[in-house]
């Protein structure tokens, strides 16, 4: 899992899921009982943890937007301030 994509979270509980499922179908296939429970248990891991990922992912992914693009007004800012300050007055020599 590439953990530098966008929505890491999200494939996280995907990944959960899909391995839950695999599991309940060699469980289902070996007939183990206590592997099954487990089984259940890791794809409703993996179901409740999709919705929630992919709220942290758009979360972060709106905080990133938002430093990115506040950090780019405070370069421009600052820039424009020293253009428009007003020059002092050489000295007159006399």
């Amino acid at each position: 899992m590439n953990f530098r994509s966008g929505s890491r979270y999200t494939k996280a509980g995907l990944l959960a899921f899909g391995f839950g499922l695999l599991l309940g179908l060699a469980a289902l296939a070996g007939e183990v009982k206590p592997l099954e429970r487990i089984a259940s248990g890791l794809m409703a891991f993996g179901i409740a943890g999709i919705p929630l990922g992919m709220v942290v992912d758009w979360w972060r992914a709106t905080k990133a937007a938002n430093t990115a693009r506040s950090g780019a007004k405070t370069a421009r800012r600052q820039g424009s301030r020293k253009a428009r300050r007003p020059r002092k007055a050489a000295i007159r020599k006399r």
